[in-house]
């Protein structure tokens, strides 16, 4: 049986701008077929089971020809595999995404084409130049700048100057100074506004602004790398102006996301809203513990308890898990009154149709033990993790109010991209580090090993968890509050009182 390829435009680069029938195909994808310019944000949404062929140029090794690209495609879908070719951009715009399906028709193998939002777009947007506009110009063309291995550019120099459009030229820094040259002795104006846009939609993204008869010298003393966009037309002048990306508070920032991975979302997400690069490293992962006895037992019983809490969303999945394995639901709870310790588990419950009937004003275990041991009015069911603060059941303790506390998820450390993570941290790449647990603190530093932690600031949603990474040598900064939106509101005011790198 054969299977299916699905060409997929990942974009430019910021991981926001995948549409939605993208990510759907490469959520579904057995085989992930990928070039370097995809973001590792994007690759990151791969199924964890899926095989990754990485097609496109790194370090020390070539590109892989074209043709073994489309063989590859072809032999996957022959294996009945569905199949996700990912490609920066959009795969027909100079994507050769037409060259790839010409094999796959030709073996009557079935596909379909997932178009991406073009860099030619969407970069100059991200610099603060719109393409066209009423008072600068009525058209947009699109040119290539790379011309075939062993030819020279094919370009009607001419004609686009007659035009008077936005010009738009992609993979073409090489050439840049081919193309300034064909333009000006077409005729076109030497002062015509001009800009280049280097890494567009990252937070890496620079842009040069100058002129016709200027932009190849500014790209040369600015050393400008591919991949990068050049535009020429009156409105590039609007750049500074429009300029709304490199205004971003984060911008250019490099924040490390250590949340586990079905969690890191939400944090990661504002945080390049605000324009930082996020390095998302989950290095620690919770799994249920299965099968758990205690908790059945207890769950069976449920009516001896006046109270059930949670320490975090992992203990509210656990107990929901198990449920769903005993063909039960949310009625299995009887009229037991729930606790969590914030409201991220709140969320957590909300998500099933429940909502915690107490959240203390902090969002630690302190206070959840002490605010629990004043409202309790008979025993107290605690699920949480296999290895767990004591602060929560001594505050029970000094209540006189009795509990069973029974583990049911244990936290496994993590080190997947630890390499790369350990070179920046030694180059001073790295701004802040997040940590939203002494959990996390712990698999950060198990999986970087041994290392100077003192070059780094760890923002902290509380004061168990900056004194775990006190222990560690990472100088720290604490949350008001233990909530994503105040951790944020402290990066914020970090990088402003330290000024930008």
């Amino acid at each position: 049986m054969k299977g299916m390829v699905t060409l997929v435009g990942a974009g430019p680069g910021d991981p926001g701008l995948l549409t939605l029938k993208g990510r759907e195909a490469l959520e579904r994808a057995q085989v992930v077929v990928y070039d370097r310019l995809v973001s590792p944000a994007i690759l990151a949404l791969m199924p964890p089971g899926a095989e990754q062929i990485n097609v496109g140029k790194e370090a020390s090794r070539h590109p892989v020809p074209q043709e073994e690209i489309n063989r590859i495609l072809l032999d996957k879908a022959l294996e009945g595999k569905r199949v996700v070719r990912l490609k920066g951009g959009d795969p027909f715009l100079f994507g050769r995404g037409g060259e790839e399906l010409e094999l796959l028709a030709r073996h009557a193998v079935p596909f379909e084409e997932v178009p991406g939002i073009p860099s030619a777009i969407a970069v100059p947007a991200y610099g603060g130049i719109p393409v066209t506009h009423r008072d600068f110009t009525s058209s947009l063309h699109i040119v290539t700048g790379h011309a075939r291995a062993g030819k020279a550019l094919d370009i009607d120099f001419e004609a686009l100057v007659r035009t008077g459009g936005t010009l738009v030229f992609l993979m073409g820094v090489a050439s840049l100074p081919e193309l300034c040259a064909g333009l000006l002795a077409a005729g076109m104006d030497p002062d015509t506004p001009a800009a280049l846009v280097e890494r567009g939609t990252t937070p890496a993204q620079r842009r040069l602004s100058g002129t016709l008869s200027t932009l190849a010298g500014l790209a040369e003393e600015g050393r400008v790398e591919s991949p990068a966009v050049s535009i020429f037309g009156p409105v590039c002048a609007l750049a500074e102006e429009f300029d709304w990306f490199d205004a971003l508070p984060l911008k250019g920032r490099r924040v490390v996301v250590t949340r586990p991975k079905e969690r890191t979302g939400t944090l990661a997400r504002r945080l390049r809203d605000l324009g930082a690069d996020v390095f998302e490293y989950p290095c620690i992962r919770t799994q249920p513990i299965w099968p758990c006895p205690a908790m059945e037992r207890a769950v069976e019983e449920i009516d001896a308890y006046a109270w059930l809490a949670f320490t975090s969303p992992a203990g509210v999945e656990a107990l929901w898990s198990m449920l769903e394995r005993q063909n039960r639901d949310a009625r299995a709870l009887g009229k037991v009154k729930l606790a969590a310790i914030g409201p991220g588990t709140d969320r957590a419950l909300r998500a099933h149709g429940l909502r915690a009937d107490y959240l203390p004003e902090v969002y630690d275990a302190a206070h959840l033990g002490a605010g629990l041991a004043a409202l309790a009015r008979g025993r107290v069911l605690l699920l949480r993790a296999e290895i767990a603060s004591r602060d929560l059941t001594e505050a029970l303790e000094q209540g006189g109010v009795p509990y069973d506390d029974i583990p049911c998820y244990a936290t496994v450390y993590e080190s997947a991209h630890a390499e790369a993570l350990r070179a920046l941290a030694r180059s001073g790449g790295l701004d802040l580090v997040t940590f939203t647990s002494a959990s996390t603190v712990k698999g950060f530093v198990s999986s970087l090993g041994e290392m100077d932690f003192s070059g780094l600031t760890g923002i902290c949603i509380g004061a168990q968890t900056a004194a775990e990474a006190a222990r560690h040598g990472i100088p720290t900064v604490v949350a008001e509050e233990a909530a994503i939106d105040a951790m944020l509101k402290c990066i914020m005011k970090e990088v402003s009182g330290h000024g930008t790198h």
